[in-house]
C-alpha cells in the first residue's frame, strides 16, 4: 500500500474520524484547486453531481476546474448527517456568484463511500440553487 495514496482518517469510521473526514472534505473545496481535491478520490471514483456523472480523478479535475470559473468567490460549510463503517452522509451549503455577478446559495446532500485506503470510491450529490442578494450572504 502506498503510503501517498492513504487517506486518513481511514474506515471503519467512528463519529469523530467523521466529522475529521467531514472537515478535511470541506478546507479542500474551499481552496478550489482541483488537483489537491481530486487526490482525495480514487483512480476510478465515481460521482453523480446534480445530473452530470463524472468518473475518475482526470475528470474530477476537469468538472472542478469549470466549476470553479462559472461559481466565484466560491464559499462551502459542511455539515455531519450520518456514518456507517466506510460511508459518510453530509449536508452542505455553499454561496457563489456567477460570472453576470449574480449570487446563489446552493443547498444540498451528498452520500460518500470510501475505500480501505480513505480514498472517496463514490460520491452523490442532490443540489438545489436558490438567488440570493448579496447582503445575505452567510458564508464569506
Amino acid at each position: 500500500m502506498n503510503q501517498d495514496e492513504i487517506k486518513f482518517p481511514i474506515p471503519p469510521f467512528t463519529l469523530e474520524t467523521a466529522k475529521q473526514k467531514i472537515q478535511l472534505a470541506e478546507d479542500a473545496w474551499n481552496s478550489q484547486n482541483p488537483v489537491k481535491v481530486s487526490k482525495a478520490y480514487t483512480m476510478d471514483s465515481e460521482w453523480r453531481n446534480r445530473s452530470q456523472f463524472v468518473n475518475g480523478r482526470e475528470e474530477i479535475q476537469q468538472f472542478l476546474t469549470d466549476k470553479w470559473q462559472n461559481e466565484r468567490n466560491y464559499r462551502l460549510k459542511k455539515e455531519y448527517w450520518a456514518h456507517g463503517d466506510d460511508r459518510i452522509a453530509v449536508r452542505f451549503e455553499y454561496e457563489y456568484q456567477t460570472k453576470e455577478g449574480d449570487w446563489f446559495r446552493a443547498y444540498g446532500n451528498e452520500n460518500w463511500q470510501f475505500d480501505a485506503k480513505g480514498l472517496m470510491k463514490k460520491r452523490y450529490a442532490s443540489i438545489n440553487d436558490v438567488p440570493i442578494n448579496e447582503g445575505d450572504r452567510k458564508l464569506k
